[in-house]
């Protein structure tokens, strides 16, 4: 339940729409510490996979669409994109505050309530096409979302002005918000979790060389600028560890150097046990937020990262990471060895990254539906 408080008279109901759960990622991460803020709220999404997410999902009131009754969908949610708007747009919620953790369908949930929308970035697929698939995606794929664009774009664009607030996840995707729908919107930051079970491991998860490493955890897809970040270890003599799974997973599989470790479908001990030996963590991706390096910052490692987007309001220069200006190997590697030669004080680190914190993330969301509470009984006199 609410803080006590947090409105005067009746509870209002609460629920939590996500586009889908069908993996394991930051905004899947965001949606558990929504359902931590609000427990009883059910939580509503277009597809629904528990062995892909988060356990703790299972113990939620999941409501899905009809769509998540094909199983081949919920295993690959891209495949299902011609239906998805159609599917997001019949998903009704009965609710008085609906809190919207989106990317793409969610915000088209039709609700009888005040719509507050948690935006990620407008659909990358829709306004950053090119960077979204990347030089390797399939030319069906790519004529496919060509063909839907302007649909896909007005639907979006209708959703979008049909919610009552948005929230961005960083200032770069508040301008997008603006630049996109023309609409105002209020940063907050996502919340870095502590770690699910404490790592716990004695020896390291099975394929992982005993010596130092760096480490890239990742979705593997186009824009995540993986590639580069391996190539940056090509013919060093440092070792990097890549855990993630995507659509470039086999691509870089083959092409990957001897002393590139890649991984998948790691438990939480063994992530925990990465972030806790691991040298500094790497990320080139075009990063909406970035998670990951405030993760390894939670347990004092610094990080080298991409210039761009929400790491530049998550890293201090110098005091939890140090910037590289492209996502090309030459860069990468020059920040890498940039981390070698400073003297990093962990301390300091996991002190800069207790500011985003999820008790911070909980107590901004709460402020907001108290506020959403205020204007939809003003609404109503």
């Amino acid at each position: 339940m609410m803080d006590a408080g947090l409105v005067v008279g009746k509870m209002p109901r609460v629920a939590i729409a996500h586009d889908y759960l069908t993996q394991r990622g930051g905004a899947e991460k965001v949606v558990l510490s929504l359902s931590r803020a609000f427990p009883d709220a059910p939580i509503y999404t277009l597809l629904y996979e528990p062995d892909q997410t988060y356990e703790e999902f299972r113990d939620k009131t999941i409501i899905t669409s009809p769509v998540n009754r094909v199983a081949a969908l919920r295993t690959d949610h891209r495949s299902a994109l011609p239906v998805l708007p159609f599917a997001a747009s019949r998903m009704r919620i009965d609710a008085d505050i609906v809190v919207v953790s989106s990317s793409g369908w969610a915000h088209g949930f039709d609700t009888s309530g005040y719509k507050l929308v948690y935006c990620y970035s407008p659909a990358r697929w829709l306004y950053q096409t090119d960077v979204y698939l990347g030089e390797s995606s399939s030319a069906v794929k790519k004529l496919a979302i060509r063909l839907l664009g302007p649909v896909l774009r007005r639907w979006d664009r209708a959703a979008a002005h049909e919610c009552d607030r948005y929230l961005a996840i960083s200032s770069a995707v508040r301008d997008r918000i603006e630049a996109t729908y023309g609409l105002h919107s209020t940063v907050v930051s996502a919340p870095v979790l502590p770690p699910l079970a404490p790592s716990g491991l004695a020896d390291a998860p099975v394929g992982i060389p005993v010596r130092p490493f760096h480490l890239c955890v990742s979705r593997l897809l186009a824009y995540k600028n993986v590639d580069a970040v391996i190539d940056a270890f090509r013919g060093t003599d440092d070792h990097l560890v890549v855990v993630g799974r995507g659509p470039e997973a086999e691509r870089l599989r083959a092409t990957k150097p001897e002393n590139v470790t890649m991984l998948s479908d790691l438990t939480d001990a063994e992530m925990g046990w990465l972030y806790d030996n691991c040298t500094a963590v790497v990320a080139a991706s075009y990063e909406d937020y970035g998670l990951t390096p405030l993760e390894g910052g939670m347990r004092g490692k610094p990080c080298a990262v991409l210039r761009w987007g929400g790491f530049l309001d998550t890293i201090a220069e110098g005091v939890n990471g140090v910037f590289f200006d492209a996502p090309d190997p030459a860069s990468i590697r020059a920040a890498v060895a940039e981390i070698a030669t400073r003297d990093w004080d962990a301390e300091q680190i996991k002190a800069h990254v207790a500011h985003f914190g999820e008790e911070t993330f909980i107590k901004e969301i709460k402020n907001l539906v108290s506020e959403a509470v205020v204007a939809r009984g003003a609404e109503r006199t």
